[in-house]
């Protein structure tokens, strides 16, 4: 064993909407996890493996801690994903801390609390500092928040445009134990591609639906083949169940014409062929099962866990 290799496991923490999951994309130079500007984007933890000259890192990424609104709604998706995010501390080495560069509310000092708790080493990571107008603001800000708190780091940065990333990962490997890799060097993911399939469709919902119907959507991957390609070597035929809750939420996913419908495939279909490298065929329909997002025996058919 090299002993100056390192290898260990962080979780990815901070409120809905920060951009844990673009943080964990730029680390691991591929995207693995869904982004767009909705919260609960995320919805399931997921591992993104990342892998540097200096050892790896094991990913952790995980849906936003929900403060006391989401808790009042009652909803068995959101009960869901606080124990998803809530479980990923377990085992792990550290943890990130991202929150948004000038804004710290409740919910930040609610995952603070659960790192705290935990007993874990937390760093910091204030991420779309390049949206800070007033560069000079961001100090004052960083010592009001790291006030009464202890972090093993701090470290602002833009994940979007992967930028400031490297000396976090410095601090990171710093943090984890001496040990060999524990997946290869060419593995991103512990999710299979059936999984990322069915994210890939689900971001564009997110992203094409707008304020419309964000959160009453999910999508079930009924086929994932894979057959040779005479152009491609491979080629994957997937079929894409969009599950709503109502009739009505339908005809919105579909869209005048089926358009709406069309594009959501069409983009889908495109970041599938990036990320798989390889051709697919993608047919989608969409699905009315009532009261899916409030009834866990539903969600963990869907592929819903804890």
């Amino acid at each position: 064993m090299n002993p100056t290799s390192r290898s260990g496991a962080v979780a990815v923490i901070g409120r809905p909407n920060v951009g844990k999951s673009t943080l964990v994309n730029a680390l691991v130079g591929a995207k693995i996890s869904i982004t767009s500007n909705r919260p609960q984007t995320t919805r399931h933890r997921l591992l993104g493996i990342a892998t540097f000259p200096g050892g790896q890192l094991q990913l952790v990424d995980t849906p936003g801690i929900h403060g006391e609104q989401g808790k009042r709604s009652g909803k068995a998706m959101n009960r869901m994903m606080n124990r998803a995010a809530r479980g990923a501390l377990e085992g792990v080495d550290a943890a990130l801390l991202v929150i948004e560069a000038g804004r710290w509310d409740h919910e930040d000092g609610l995952a603070f609390d659960a790192l705290r708790e935990a007993g874990l080493p937390v760093v910091l990571v204030v991420n779309q500092v390049d949206k800070e107008k007033d560069k000079t603001a961001l100090l004052p800000f960083i010592a009001k928040v790291t006030e009464g708190r202890e972090f093993a780091a701090v470290h602002p940065l833009s994940a979007l445009k992967r930028r400031g990333l490297e000396p976090l990962v410095a601090t990171l490997l710093g943090l984890m134990p001496e040990g060999e890799p524990a997946f290869g060097e060419d593995e991103i993911t512990d999710k299979s591609q059936r999984f990322l399939a069915g994210e890939l469709v689900r971001e564009q919902l997110m992203r094409r639906l707008g304020e419309e119907l964000p959160y009453s959507t999910t999508v079930e991957v009924e086929r994932f083949e894979e057959e040779p390609s005479p152009k491609t070597g491979v080629m994957y035929r997937i079929d894409a169940v969009i599950w709503v809750e109502r009739e009505g939420q339908k005809a919105i996913v579909i869209g005048k014409g089926g358009e709406r419908l069309r594009d959501i495939g069409k983009y889908a279909r495109e970041q599938m062929e990036r990320l798989f490298d390889a051709k697919v065929f993608l047919q989608t329909w969409v699905r009315v099962r009532e009261g899916w997002s409030d009834d866990e025996a539903a969600l963990r058919a869907l592929g819903y866990h804890d």
